[in-house]
């Protein structure tokens, strides 16, 4: 069992007896173990990489026990050389470097020849098939000379949560299928699992890190440790493709405005003097009390929309979109005071849908979480598809995040509507209820399956309210949350040209 709770990985150096002894700072190498100070704690962490950074020598850590998502780079300071250090098998060092010998040999026989090899276009070399770029960060760089590192202080603390939706269709098992023929030991599992309520398993997941569908993306090494971002200060989960110089700054400074970065504070400060923008560089589609909604469009608004994607790859694990932004749009959530509009969420959308998903990517920014803002993300991702007149769904996989998010904004909305229709006696179709409230039949029918409210009686499928799942209901709408208010949307659904729905240089 993790120490923050469930979904912790296995004990670091687990595979057998090592070799013990005292260790130093320049001695340490990558697959020791040694006592890392965490949460005010000596906890055992393998040293997975090492790095030189402006403040100092950093070591990445995997604890025990821990979750990977809460891997971090850790200071000389942070480990303790007084208890000795488990020292990788040599046998075992031979056995990996075999390994990767008879691996780069079996991948040098399979390269085509160069003669036979198809010359790459630009639209492939934005993003290669792992979700990295095919192609060095030249191009992006210059588009922003202004980005310089420089020295600052170093980081560590816990990652907070994110909402996301997987950025890349068809990858992994889709979470939406749970509903499955139940089997006594399938009903106990369940009856055991219903004793978390909803609120322990999202508490769950924030403290231990969600189990991610994307292995490869969690386990590639942190390359940034820290973020000052407005008043805040971020510590990113995964990986992001941020130019390689800034993996050796100790934080890196992103204007909150143009989501310009820079690794200098004096350059960051010398940019914010300069920058005039006060809001997301697009047309202000929705405004209230509270929040503000923009569209940009990617292909116009290019670099921004990069910027974007580079921030918020550090808190999803799904998100393989860095440069190929021109196929998007992206519907920004501010909220306002007298300094401007500041960044909560986005969510992007194709502009042409092949599979008529209403949502590609959802993120809300750790620092907003748990105040009601990724609900308002999604409702406000279906009113646009109710003005479009189409059913809409977010992109498949979802993590499971993303799952809790959208399935209670799924089950809130059809227990009001068939509440609504149990009073006036009416009768309700699945298809009914998808074209109300403009979602997918598909995902009307997991829903109420997993609310266990579609039942086969004398031969018919028909649809039920417990109870005790309408009592909750009314419970929770005495508690007053924050709705997009549709009349307020300013929103015609836009038309492009084959031209503007793709790259173009």
């Amino acid at each position: 069992m993790s120490p923050n709770g469930l979904n912790g990985d296995a004990d670091v150096g687990s595979s057998g007896p090592r070799q013990r002894g005292k260790a130093t700072p320049d001695t340490l190498k990558v697959g020791c173990i040694a006592f890392v100070t965490k949460d005010g704690q000596h906890r055992r962490a393998e040293i997975l990489s090492i790095r030189e950074t402006k403040s100092g020598r950093q070591f990445y850590c995997n604890f025990d026990n821990y979750n990977k998502r809460l891997d971090e780079w850790v200071p000389v300071a942070r480990i303790d050389f007084g208890q000795d250090v488990e020292w990788p098998s040599p046998e075992k060092d031979r056995q990996k470097d075999a390994k990767k010998k008879t691996t780069a040999a079996v991948s040098k026989k399979s390269l085509p020849s160069k003669k036979g090899q198809k010359k790459v276009g630009k639209r492939e070399q934005s993003v290669a098939s792992d979700g990295q770029p095919a192609h060095p960060w030249t191009e992006f760089v210059d588009a922003q000379p202004q980005n310089k590192p420089a020295k600052t202080d170093d980081a560590e603390d816990k990652a907070n949560a994110s909402l996301e939706v997987g950025g890349t269709p068809g990858v992994g098992p889709d979470e939406m299928e749970l509903d499955e023929d139940e089997t006594p030991a399938s009903a106990a599992k369940k009856a055991r699992a219903s004793a978390f309520s909803r609120e322990q398993e999202i508490e769950k997941l924030r403290t231990s890190g969600s189990m991610t569908q994307n292995p490869a993306e969690i386990s590639r090494i942190r390359n940034i440790s820290r973020v000052e971002f407005g008043r805040y200060v971020l510590f990113p989960w995964y990986f992001s493709p941020y130019p390689e110089v800034f993996g050796q700054e100790d934080r890196i400074y992103i204007c909150e405005f143009c989501l310009s970065y820079y690794g200098d504070v004096k350059s960051f400060a010398r940019h914010r003097s300069k920058c005039t923008l006060q809001h997301p560089p697009g047309n202000e589609i929705y405004r209230d009390d509270f929040v503000s909604f923009f569209e940009i469009d990617g292909r116009r608004q290019r670099t921004w929309c990069r910027n974007l994607c580079l921030l918020s790859k550090m808190f999803l694990d799904h998100k393989t979109l860095y440069y190929d932004v021109d196929p998007f749009l992206f519907y920004v959530m501010t909220t306002r005071d007298d300094r401007g509009a500041h960044l909560i969420g986005y969510f992007s959308k194709e502009k042409e849908s092949a599979d008529a998903y209403n949502v590609a990517c959802i993120l809300t920014l750790p620092q907003y979480q748990r105040k009601g803002y990724g609900r308002l993300l999604i409702q406000f991702s279906y009113e646009l598809s109710k003005i479009e007149g189409k059913l809409g769904s977010p992109e498949k996989p979802l993590s499971d995040l993303g799952l809790l998010s959208y399935r209670q904004y799924w089950s809130e909305n059809i227990l009001d509507l068939l509440l609504a229709h149990s009073e006036r006696e009416d009768k309700c179709t699945i298809e009914g209820i998808a074209s109300q409230l403009a979602m997918t039949t598909q995902d009307v029918e997991h829903t109420l399956q997993a609310l266990k409210m579609q039942v086969y009686h004398k031969g018919e499928h028909k649809i039920v309210i417990p109870e005790k799942l309408a009592q909750q209901r009314e419970k929770s709408r005495l508690k007053q949350k924050r709705v997009i208010e549709a009349g307020r949307i300013q929103w015609k659904p836009p038309v492009f040209t084959a031209a503007s729905r793709t790259w173009g240089w």
